[in-house]
């Protein structure tokens, strides 16, 4: 099955073709347990950001292959459109793609326009936080009107916060966006949101002074949840990882 962006219809044959070409062609962006994720680029040379979900094991198999609950993908597929009525940035869709044997749900792609925003908050902790200042201003005003219009990304960690800073301001969009939340986020929730971004106690204070502005909260609050969610957060992270990061709690 394959679900197509009526925009990009003139790639249908490019796309059909992806599945087949996932392992041996495309530049290599991600690769973790579960999810493949490279760069295509089409004959007219758009490009493509292609993420291959895996097949669901056992039960999982059965839950979305029935439709007991959305697959990942046609939820990444889904969520961009009401992102954008929003007006918050993230990556245009151009495809679905899924593979089915007996009925059963298999291997899943979607398929977006590569953001070409070169930044991700990784950088803010590994060339040290203090030259972010405006960054952490700017995120936290912005995360304060996603949350306002009743939208929070379940999974708000470095490498799902694509930025770069244009002659208007800083720009940020989303991505990875299989995981939301869409309805009323307390102020609670939404300083609870912070926990998986890295960076030290300057850059989170002056982030979660700007949520405040934006929510219309006290600011020494939003400050006390946010640094007292994230210590908790790291704190039980670290027993069991390793980070590439001296998180400053």
């Amino acid at each position: 099955m394959i679900l197509l962006n009526p925009k990009y219809e003139h790639l249908r044959s490019f796309i059909e073709c992806i599945p087949s070409q996932m392992d041996r062609e495309g530049t290599y962006i991600y690769g973790g347990r579960r999810n493949l994720i490279k760069l295509f680029v089409a004959p007219d040379g758009t490009p493509l950001n292609v993420k291959r979900f895996h097949e669901p094991h056992f039960l999982n198999k059965y839950i979305y292959s029935w439709g007991w609950r959305v697959p990942k993908g046609m939820r990444a597929w889904t969520y961009p459109r009401i992102l954008r009525e929003k007006g918050i940035e993230t990556p245009e869709e151009v495809a679905y793609v899924e593979e089915r044997h007996h009925g059963l749900l298999g291997l899943s792609y979607f398929i977006s326009i590569q953001c070409p925003y070169p930044h991700r908050l990784y950088e803010v902790a590994l060339n040290g936080s203090s030259s972010y200042d405006d960054l952490a201003v700017a995120l936290g005003s912005f995360t304060a009107m996603m949350h306002e219009r009743e939208v929070m990304h379940r999974d708000f960690s470095p490498g799902n916060i694509l930025w770069d800073k244009l002659k208007d301001g800083y720009h940020f969009s989303l991505v990875d966006i299989n995981r939301m939340y869409f309805g009323p986020v307390s102020v609670e929730q939404g300083c609870a949101n912070f926990v998986r971004l890295w960076g030290d106690k300057h850059f989170f204070t002056l982030l979660a002074q700007a949520y405040a502005k934006g929510r219309g909260a006290h600011e020494e609050d939003c400050v006390r949840m946010v640094l007292k969610a994230r210590a908790r957060f790291w704190k039980k992270y670290l027993r069991n990882h390793e980070v590439d990061f001296v998180p400053d709690l």
